[in-house]
């Protein structure tokens, strides 16, 4: 196996390189979401030179403006595109004609499931539709959904029929679904284009960073523990007993961003779906150490507790301001940094036995992935990253 899909690289070797731009590029990639957790990897290990394929010329696409924390993107050529518009899209992206391969990576999150499953599907066939004709020499297409495609939606009532082993051909669930329809719609578009291959990717809770990402886990609690340090309170946990004492896991965006990559250049990963995770569980008891060790902070004596973080949290946006300020950092909106909801829904969680987390890298690792991470390690190198880009003090 080739070494760098043993995971020599990624968290470990995370760096910038700078220089010119090259001349002549292997492939081109397209990565749609850039400003989200696995897409801000993808951008940032696909303009390393040691990262297979060649050297990657880099088209990134977000909603909104370019942010000021990616700066370290020299080499990404960012276009800002409403994908929602299908004449914007059109616009924006069919012109892409050098594209070889697609990394979808978007996610949006409305306040229903019935509108995200919409809008998601929306977004993807007016991506695929722009990009597919267009580009003579496409190859393949990577998806990223992620772990609760085996589980019901949130918003159904409907019985698990299966219990939740997290295997990649487990039975979908009879419900409606964002991911089943994103996969779907990719499965259906690729038949526009012959020897047109794709993958699919579904990591678990992701560790990594972005502002932007309205599942940054990483990034609200490095937020939530510089509140509660300005304050002078302790670091609360404000999960469940579950949460607290149950096996979890996560993975490590550039971990994500490495399986992607591979299955868009090896025969074996594609067609195929694969889970991704970093390959061990962890506590989340022992992972509140790490982070008030981090920032310095005493932590209490764990109590269940029915009020949230997002509650904890409603009337803080003065108080992350006056912090900014103080601290010289980069200027953000409390409402995009802390995703307290989706915090309270990770710490909140059921979990499932250790037994059935393992089994997440089975069909990664017999197909010939072999990336890995340890979470602990993961977890202290994304606080060191919100902090690297001023986004903490």
């Amino acid at each position: 196996m080739n070494w760098w899909w043993l995971g020599a690289i990624g968290s470990a070797l995370h760096r910038i390189e700078s220089g010119d731009i090259p001349s002549k590029y292997h492939n081109v990639a397209l990565v749609v979401g850039v400003t989200g957790i696995s897409g801000n990897s993808l951008a940032d290990i696909l303009q390393l030179s040691s990262t297979p394929g060649g050297r990657w010329k880099v088209y990134g696409v977000g909603r909104r403006r370019q942010p000021e924390w990616q700066f370290h993107h020299n080499h990404v050529q960012y276009i800002q595109c409403d994908m929602v518009d299908p004449e914007a899209t059109q616009a924006k992206l069919s012109h892409l004609s050098d594209v070889t391969h697609v990394f979808y990576v978007g996610w949006v999150t409305k306040s229903t499931e019935e509108e995200t499953y919409e809008e998601n599907g929306r977004m993807l066939r007016n991506v695929l539709n722009a990009v597919i004709p267009n580009a003579p020499n496409l190859q393949h297409i990577c998806l990223q959904t992620g772990q609760k495609y085996a589980l019901p939606s949130l918003d159904s009532t409907a019985e698990i029929q299966n219990e939740p082993q997290f295997v990649e051909e487990l039975p979908r669930e009879d419900t409606t679904d964002s991911y089943y329809a994103m996969e779907d719609i990719l499965a259906e578009e690729v038949q526009a284009k012959e020897n047109l291959t794709w993958s699919v990717h579904r990591p678990a809770v992701m560790h990594g960073f972005s502002p932007y990402s309205t599942r940054n886990i990483i990034g609200s609690l490095c937020v939530y523990a510089t509140i509660c340090k300005h304050e002078g309170q302790h670091l609360k946990f404000p999960g469940n007993q579950a949460g607290w004492d149950g096996y979890s896991e996560a993975a490590d965006a550039d971990l994500v961003a490495e399986q992607q990559i591979w299955a868009s250049l090896h025969h074996q990963g594609k067609r195929q779906a694969f889970n991704c995770s970093n390959g061990d569980v962890f506590k989340w008891k022992d992972l509140w150490k790490i982070l008030a060790d981090e920032f310095e902070l005493e932590t209490v004596k764990f109590e269940e507790d029915s009020i949230t973080l997002e509650e904890m949290m409603r009337e803080k946006g003065p108080v992350w301001d006056q912090i900014v300020q103080e601290k010289d950092l980069l200027p953000t909106r409390f409402d995009e940094v802390g995703t307290w909801w989706y915090v309270d829904s990770v710490l909140r969680c059921q979990t499932v036995s250790d037994d059935y987390i393992n089994r997440g890298m089975e069909k990664s690792r017999k197909f010939g992935f072999g990336g890995s991470r340890n979470t602990a390690d993961s977890f202290r190198f994304w606080i060191y990253m919100t902090r690297k880009y001023k986004i903490i003090p």
